[in-house]
């Protein structure tokens, strides 16, 4: 679809890597309720991050990720100890890449683009997410909204992306899973392709669409 290279900001959480993955490490704990678990931890965790940006009342998405959980454990009466809570929570910097993203990265390499990851966690959080996964060494750099203390999807934080990469709005896209954080770019100038990676997935009627839509990372490259 590009007919030159473009800059691409792609979140991390529910794009490149599978929040729903730390459902494995809660098996032991929960058995056949971890993933609804996961679930409604990763729902919660969003809710609080956007909760904190409306009030102005930064903490960090890792705080975010530990109330959630906190939260998540009450709704399903599960008592973890102390030592368990902290090894379930730095599993979730390990969280796994979805099986295309390595490849998908790959050719987009290839193919000129400027890659970056770009999301709600610290710059160092996300570091280490990414070299967990494997993806580090394909991506140009990390981009935290860390450093505006706030979330997406306020507007401030996509204009700060095309700030930190050094692009014009016109040739930085957002890539994201998040329907949410899709809208958002959207109505911040930037263009944004969404990865639909089931047909469940519902993109949110406030007509504001997508530049592209793909159904995942490699239909991307295909794409761009």
């Amino acid at each position: 679809m590009a007919d030159r290279a473009i800059t691409l900001a792609f979140d991390v959480y529910g794009t490149l890597v599978d929040p729903a993955g730390i459902a494995q490490q809660l098996q032991a704990d929960l058995g056949a309720t971890a993933s609804d678990f996961a679930a409604l931890w990763r729902e919660k965790q969003l809710e609080y991050s956007f909760r904190r940006g409306l009030m102005q009342l930064y903490a960090t998405f890792a705080q975010c990720t530990a109330d959630a959980f906190d939260h998540t454990a009450v709704r399903f009466a599960h008592t973890f100890a102390a030592e368990r809570r902290a090894a379930i929570l730095d599993a979730y910097k390990r969280l796994p890449a979805f099986a295309e993203a390595v490849p998908a990265l790959q050719r987009l390499r290839t193919n000129g683009h400027q890659l970056f990851a770009f999301s709600n966690g610290t710059a160092a959080d996300v570091t280490a997410v990414l070299e967990g996964a494997g993806l580090y060494p394909l991506l140009d750099g990390v981009v935290s909204v860390d450093d505006l203390k706030t979330f997406k999807p306020s507007p401030a934080v996509y204009a700060h992306v095309r700030r930190a990469t050094g692009a014009w709005s016109g040739r930085c896209w957002l890539v994201s899973g998040n329907a949410w954080d899709v809208i958002g770019a959207r109505a911040a100038g930037l263009d944004a392709a969404w990865v639909q990676r089931t047909p469940a997935q519902i993109f949110d009627p406030w007509g504001i669409e997508p530049t592209l839509t793909v159904s995942s990372l490699a239909d991307l490259a295909d794409r761009l």
